[in-house]
């Protein structure tokens, strides 16, 4: 992520920026694909959701240990930035609302990280192998009923 080289001059230049802050919704996915960028603690969910929807996200807390990691998904993946200082994090994501070009390399990073099928894929093979189980245990009883007789 590009760091707000343009310091004081982003700072200084009035924006149109409409700030949003959400509390607990149930159709997040619909605003994630309507916003330019994320800012938010590293939650996984709200990592992997953003991931999976190409959305630039700038991490500003994380739970020691539990969500560290999740801070270098972001950061090694290309499609984010970690900053606790609040004047800071304005300043990079006013960089990031002024460059498109970067907004959209980030974006597609986003994209390569996310696996936005990865809860349909996960209920299918478990369903798949719930299904194996059954059968298996179906074929041994049958097994077990005909030894017996």
């Amino acid at each position: 992520a590009a760091k707000a080289s343009k310091g004081k001059d982003v700072a200084d230049t009035p924006g149109n920026v409409t700030v949003v802050p959400m509390g607990f919704v149930t159709n997040m996915a619909e605003y994630m694909v309507a916003a330019d960028v994320l800012v938010s603690k590293a939650g996984p969910g709200t990592i992997a959701e953003a991931a999976a929807v190409g959305l630039p996200v700038m991490v500003t807390s994380h739970l020691p240990g539990q969500e560290a990691g999740n801070v270098d998904i972001v950061l090694n993946g290309g499609f984010g930035d970690f900053c606790e200082d609040p004047e800071s994090i304005g300043l990079e994501v006013a960089c990031w609302l002024q460059d498109p070009q970067l907004l959209d390399v980030m974006s597609q990073k986003a994209m390569k990280v996310g696996h936005p099928h990865a809860a349909e894929e996960i209920v299918l093979d478990i369903g798949r192998t719930t299904h194996q189980w059954i059968e298996r245990n179906l074929s041994r009883n049958a097994e077990t009923n005909t030894a017996s007789e």
